[in-house]
Order: structure tokens, then C-alpha cells, then sequence
């Protein structure tokens, strides 16, 4: 009888090689998974940056370019959908540890994801695999904080999206990347409104603080 995988264990803190556990239990699963969430560097942004990205079908995305009817799917491609950094990323990372603490295996087993989100952890350059509903999420919140100035707005949004459910964060996910550049373009504005307010708006830090204390 073949053996059941056993969670990941440390006997402290100090014991846990990040890297050592990214290669055994974490990296076999980027190549499958529905995103990734990409720990990297780019020349225009201070480092670490964040990128999510989601595993589309290639030839669905060329087809709805050249406006054409989809044609059988073959092959799936990484589409980046937003990414994440600086003063912005800061703030949200107890957020963003909060989404991807979630994200478990096939064994339903902890992929412990959010120790990759510390300040260990995001001194690697690597991918790590999300869920729908992580990964949904992540794109969601990076997609529509771009642009952002209020950093109080950028966490109201962050934790709305954090409380949706799987299908809420699925199915906005795909109104703001999903249609036309324009409509597109329309819908993050609209949901970014909906989510985060209008700048200089004395609720924003109202409804920030209850969603704070409500944990």
C-alpha cells in the first residue's frame, strides 16, 4: 500500500529552509496550476515585485484577438493579469498572507504559501502556485489597484476582495480581463469605485477600520 503524504513539519522556525520546501513540495505543482504568483524584479519598480498570472488556453486568447470563432483548444499559456509593488505592497502583504494561507493541495494539505509573503521569503526570485480562488483574488487586487494613489483605498479594495467567496472573485476576475480593451477598461473603473470609493471620500477610512476590527 502506497504511503499518505505527510504534511510538512518543523521543529522551529529556524528549522524551516524555505527554499528546501519551494523545491520538494511547491515547485512540482507551478507547471499545473490555475495562477502563479511570480516573486521577481523589474528595472522600473523597487524589488520584490509580485506578479499574478493565470494559465489561459493560447489559442482562445489569439482567436478573440483576430475576432474569430475559438477553435479547439491545444495549449495553455501564463497571462499576466497585474502585479504588485512598493509602498502599496507593503501594506497588503498581512492581507495577501491571509489569501494564499488558504491555497492547499490535491491531500488537502497546506501549501504554507504565506511564508513566502515575509521578508525572508521575498528575498527568492521564484513562482508559486495558487488556487482559483487565491489566484482569482490576487489578480483581482493587483489588477485594480493600479492606479491607486490612496493607500487607504488600496486596502478597503484589498480586503472586500479578501471576503469574496471563490465564484464572486472567479466571476469579477473575468468582467475586468475577459472582453474588449474598452470594456474592459470600464469595468475596473466601475468595480474599483464599487470596492474602494472616491478619492477624499470620509468613508473610505470608516468602512477600513470596521473591516480592520472584524478581522
Amino acid at each position: 500500500m502506497r504511503p499518505t503524504k505527510k504534511p510538512f513539519m518543523a521543529k522551529n522556525k529556524a528549522d524551516f529552509d524555505l527554499l528546501a520546501f519551494y523545491q520538494d513540495h511547491l515547485a512540482p505543482l507551478v507547471l499545473k496550476a490555475p495562477y502563479i504568483l511570480r516573486i521577481t524584479e523589474w528595472r522600473d519598480h523597487p524589488p520584490p515585485v509580485l506578479v499574478v498570472k493565470e494559465r489561459r488556453w493560447l489559442l482562445e486568447n489569439q482567436a478573440a484577438k483576430k475576432q474569430l470563432h475559438l477553435p479547439i483548444p491545444t495549449k495553455k499559456n501564463l497571462v499576466e493579469i497585474g502585479f504588485l509593488a512598493g509602498e502599496a505592497q507593503r501594506r497588503l502583504l498581512p492581507v495577501l498572507r491571509q489569501i494564499v494561507a488558504k491555497v492547499r493541495d490535491q491531500a488537502d494539505i497546506p501549501l504554507e504559501l504565506q511564508r513566502f509573503l515575509t521578508k525572508e521569503g521575498l528575498r527568492l526570485r521564484l513562482n508559486l502556485p495558487l488556487d482559483e480562488e487565491a489566484g482569482a483574488k490576487l489578480g483581482l487586487i493587483f489588477k485594480l489597484q493600479l492606479r491607486l494613489k490612496e493607500l487607504n483605498r488600496v486596502e478597503l479594495l484589498a480586503r472586500r476582495v479578501a471576503n469574496f467567496s471563490r465564484e464572486e472573485a472567479a466571476y469579477w476576475l473575468s468582467r475586468i480581463t475577459r472582453f474588449s480593451p474598452e470594456a474592459n477598461r470600464w469595468a475596473v473603473s466601475g468595480l474599483r469605485i464599487m470596492l474602494a470609493g472616491q478619492p477624499g471620500d470620509p468613508a473610505v477610512d470608516k468602512m477600513l477600520e470596521h473591516l480592520r476590527l472584524s478581522g
